[in-house]
């Protein structure tokens, strides 16, 4: 099966998780396309396939060359529930430019004017939605390449290779994905994620992140007696957001720079939550927002009252630089297997997670590779045919000799 093939048929299984879920994995319906994978995997030969209590699927082609380095590919199966992600109706186009009509009905429009890799897209060939759901390339590209891959060596015994690891994570969107990765029965002595977007990126650095939880204590009572006497939470929670820095925000940065993303807001007189996420590549200004947060928290519960506002912040992952660049050949191998691909490697810095990051500090170094993808997370998110063919070949550059 090809990538294309192989793709359109993981984007038919619903896998969105779940934040508010307490369980792993955070849907059940991550269970169907693990078991697909566990199933396809056994079909095309590989050794010690299981899929284990919690959706984490694993596999490994053993080594042909033993004094080759046993390597691990990674890429998560979930997708965001920030955007419905079912039924997805996909559409393949070859591009030669202008905008795109993804919904006539809906007049839902993909615009080149606002979407500036369209214009690097030009004359190839993209599977886009309807304009109703996410298509799920982030990370089911990844998935599709690596098992692109996989069917590749195991039809190709002559190619040598050190042991091969695969992995396939739950959870990656809510920032559970390597909570309960088996590092040790992986067996890799290090990895890649395939879980980027452009197909010759190599990315190694990523935001330091934090979520923060702030949850508000007001008091309710009727209106038409409140004076002196009410203190409404969602009032109070829209003067805590107010007194962060506006200009701090995920639509007005880039590159290095971090952000507050104020990611849900519940509220009514009584109580209000509001949940954010902190990031920031720089560790002493990741330290400083998490800091300013806990500072507004208690000012305001010097004026309100103790208790009015209760904060909870959690360190999420760091940034895997400072220990990807103890292993730089592991960067350089996916350097050259990339111009190898006939692409320029371009290394830009991650502005999310991935579970390459914490894998990093769980022992496994393992910075990122492209996937082909394009605008995650949303409706007009696309995914070129050509580049998941590129990556397909980045890997066995990567990996064969």
């Amino acid at each position: 099966m090809n990538v294309q093939d192989r793709f359109l048929s993981y984007i038919a299984v619903d896998t969105s998780s779940l934040d508010s879920s307490e369980t792993c994995p955070s849907t059940e319906h991550q269970w169907d396309l693990a078991r697909k994978l566990e199933q396809e995997m056994k079909d095309l030969g590989l050794s010690g396939v299981r899929a284990d209590e919690h959706a984490y699927v694993y596999g490994f082609i053993p080594a042909n060359d033993p004094s080759a380095p046993a390597i691990g590919l990674i890429a998560h199966m979930d997708t965001v529930d920030a955007v419905p992600s079912a039924p997805i109706r996909p559409r393949v186009l070859h591009y030669e430019g202008g905008d795109i009509v993804l919904n006539a009905e809906k007049n839902i429009v993909m615009r080149e004017a606002d979407y500036e890799t369209l214009a690097l897209d030009r004359g190839r060939d993209l599977i886009v939605t309807d304009g109703t759901t996410l298509l799920g390339a982030d990370d089911k590209a990844g998935v599709s390449e690596i098992m692109t891959f996989c069917e590749y060596v195991m039809a190709h015994p002559e190619k040598k290779h050190g042991r091969i690891c695969v992995g396939f994570t739950p959870d990656e969107e809510i920032g559970r994905g390597a909570d309960l990765f088996d590092v040790a029965g992986f067996g890799a002595d290090f990895a890649y994620t395939v879980d980027g977007g452009i197909a010759n990126e190599i990315e190694f650095e990523n935001f330091n992140a934090a979520s923060a939880l702030v949850k508000v204590n007001g008091f309710s009572i009727h209106p038409g007696s409140a004076k002196n006497k009410m203190r409404n939470a969602s009032l109070m929670a829209m003067e805590f957001h107010s007194m962060l820095p506006e200009n701090e925000r995920p639509e007005y940065t880039e590159g290095y720079e971090g952000f507050y993303h104020l990611n849900r807001i519940e509220g009514q007189e009584q109580n209000a939550l509001l949940h954010y996420i902190i990031r920031d590549h720089d560790r002493a200004k990741f330290e400083q927002k998490k800091d300013r947060i806990r500072r507004i928290a208690d000012y305001l519960n010097g004026k309100y009252g103790e208790g009015s506002f209760e904060l909870t912040v959690k360190d999420s992952y760091y940034n895997m630089r400072e220990e990807v660049e103890m292993k730089p050949e592991v960067v350089e191998r996916a350097r050259e297997a990339i111009r190898a691909a006939g692409m320029e490697p371009v290394s830009v810095p991650i502005r999310g997670g991935t579970d390459g990051a914490r894998l990093t500090f769980m022992g496994l170094v393992c910075p990122n590779l492209g996937t082909g993808g394009r605008n995650y997370h949303g409706v007009y998110e696309y995914a070129v045919i050509q580049e998941m063919e590129a990556v397909v070949e980045i890997l066995k550059n990567l990996i064969l000799k």
